[in-house]
């Protein structure tokens, strides 16, 4: 298949002269005036409008303040934003809302700076925890001073006798305790699971750290949560996204119990992000969705569409499957965590019932991989307007780049990654492989289409930090100085597009989403300035102010 069309689908803004002619009659639900208004239309209007009006779930003007005013009743809503900046609303294109919820009642370990400095939460956590299982996420042995791994002894000492499971910054490693791997019978006798790996000593008796499909021997014995603590996750992750501006999350890899409880949410009103939502390849939660097919709720509240796939692991734990050896680790190349028949059998499937893929592939194999897969799946019926993405794409052969756009494939990547790895990631790879490592800046000239997001709870949930590593490729510190690869930065505008209408575009929502305009759905973010043209310094200081969704204020500051 070579077909060269999402960049020219995505681009396709109305201008000004597009906008319906006859407005719906009748007062407006809510008025959004005084401030400044980014309506991401191509161009801008001129004058720049300071004023959104809505009714219901959808905006009907967009203009000044006057003629916006002109449209309230005597029930409507009237906000002002005394100079803010309201923007179409952010959309996180991969995250997991359910994992942020879990990971806002669990041992944050982020920013730990040892191994020693992880266990010391995690025995004040012991104080506060007395029984049962302790978990955690976070740590990153990269960012230690001499960067080894972590062991069970350690864990051990500290908190004997407890089941401790603590979550890599990335999800795709473990540490367990010495408990922990009894109750999930994991010895020296245990060979390593098909797409995982389990550290050994020199005596081979597990050190505690598990990499990818290893961790899921000891989540198995991890008892669930129950129904109440499901619900107050996934109401706590909701609060904190809202409060940081984003209207809408792509949720990834979800299980069948947690899709059941974002239907009963959407039913009875208690959604208040737009959620898109993809199945995890897990053999009960895929018999269920396909017997159940594809869902998207009337009000588009909630779309459950996809299927995450999972072609390997992460850079940070040497699991990413690389087409080469890893720089700095001789005769390992990472791990294809799913077998590719397994891979072919979802993607046939999925495509002939209408599901949407999204595979997860950082290293260069991967990506060559599931792009190779797609080709031949979609490439079966010609289908161009399937939007599969590809979950990442991380480090892409430079000549797979332009194969996003000629095969119609998203990616949909997180520019946060690139500031977090960026520091070791040419140690991984070499000076001379990294010329695809996150490439934003190279796959949209290619005229690929690619939405933003940060992965959270791997990442921090704030999308500032997403814009302002998009476009400047440094530390927070400014380091280092002019960016790393600093070719595929982007400018304010392109950034903020990637984090609404691309998103939105990825989604399916292109003509409902992602532009502040007539007749679209009714998602604003309210930020205290402009992130399109902010000096690139100032976008790690902006602040939401409001986030409407549906035409509804979700939260504001203040209250």
């Amino acid at each position: 298949m070579t077909v060269l069309f999402a960049l020219t689908v995505l681009l396709a803004v109305p201008g000004p002269d597009m906008l319906p002619a006859e407005l719906p009659s009748g007062p407006a639900d809510l008025i959004l005036h005084g401030g400044h208004v980014v309506t991401m239309l191509e161009p801008e209007p001129d004058p720049a409008p300071t004023a959104v009006a809505c009714r219901g779930a959808r905006i009907i003007w967009v203009g000044t303040d006057a003629e916006a005013l002109s449209l309230k009743g005597p029930d409507t809503e009237i906000v002002d934003l005394d100079g803010a900046v309201a923007v179409p609303g952010l959309v996180d294109g991969h995250a997991h809302l359910y994992g942020l919820g879990k990971a806002l009642a669990e041992i944050d370990l982020r920013g730990t700076s040892s191994a020693t400095d992880c266990v010391q939460r995690v025995y004040a956590a012991a104080v506060e925890i007395p029984d049962g299982w302790l978990q955690g996420r976070g740590w990153d042995q990269n960012t230690w001073t001499g960067g080894a791994w972590p062991t069970r002894q350690l864990l051990d000492q500290t908190v004997p006798g407890r089941p401790i499971l603590l979550r890599r910054v990335d999800g795709h490693a473990a540490w367990a305790s010495s408990e922990a791997l009894r109750l999930a019978d994991i010895t020296a006798a245990t060979p390593d699971p098909e797409g995982g790996s389990i550290h050994r000593d020199a005596s081979g008796e597990p050190t505690g750290v598990l990499v990818d499909n290893a961790v899921d021997l000891v989540r198995a014995v991890i008892p669930e949560p129950s129904s109440t603590e499901v619900a107050r996750r996934v109401r706590a992750a909701q609060d904190h996204c809202l409060a940081l501006g984003l209207v809408g999350v792509h949720e990834m890899g979800v299980k069948w119990p947690r899709v059941m409880h974002y239907r009963e949410l959407a039913s009875s009103g208690g959604l208040d992000l737009r959620l898109h939502v993809f199945l995890t390849d897990e053999e009960k939660t895929l018999a269920n969705g396909f017997a159940a097919g594809p869902f998207v709720a009337k009000d588009l509240m909630l779309q459950i569409r996809g299927i995450k796939l999972y072609t390997d692991g992460a850079l940070g734990s040497r699991g990413a499957l690389l087409l080469d050896d890893y720089a700095d680790e001789s005769g390992n190349h990472g791990l294809q965590v799913t077998p590719t028949d397994h891979l072919r059998e979802v993607c046939i499937r999925a495509h002939d019932d209408g599901w949407q893929v999204g595979a997860h592939a950082i290293g260069d194999g991967a990506n060559r991989l599931i792009l190779d897969l797609f080709d031949e799946v979609l490439g079966r019926t010609d289908d161009i307007d399937a939007r599969w993405r590809v979950e990442h794409a991380q480090i892409v052969a430079p000549a797979d780049l332009p194969r996003f756009a000629s095969q119609g494939v998203i990616a949909a990547m997180q520019p946060v990654h690139c500031t977090s790895d960026m520091d070791w990631v040419p140690d991984r790879m070499g000076p001379d492989r990294i010329a695809g490592a996150y490439a934003w800046r190279t796959l949209l000239d290619t005229g690929a289409a690619i939405c933003f997001g940060t992965d959270f709870p791997v990442e921090a949930v704030n999308p500032m930090a997403g814009l302002y590593a998009a476009r400047t490729r440094m530390h927070a510190d400014g380091t280092p100085p002019g960016g790393w690869l600093p070719g595929e930065c982007l400018d304010g505008r392109t950034a903020l597009r990637l984090y609404t209408l691309g998103s939105a575009y990825a989604a399916f929502l292109e003509e409902e989403t992602g532009i502040l305009a007539p007749g679209r759905l009714a998602d604003v973010t309210v930020l205290s300035g402009d992130p399109t043209v902010a000096d690139p310094g100032a976008l790690l200081d902006l602040e939401a102010r409001l986030t409407v969704v549906d035409g509804k204020v979700r939260w504001r500051a203040g209250d």
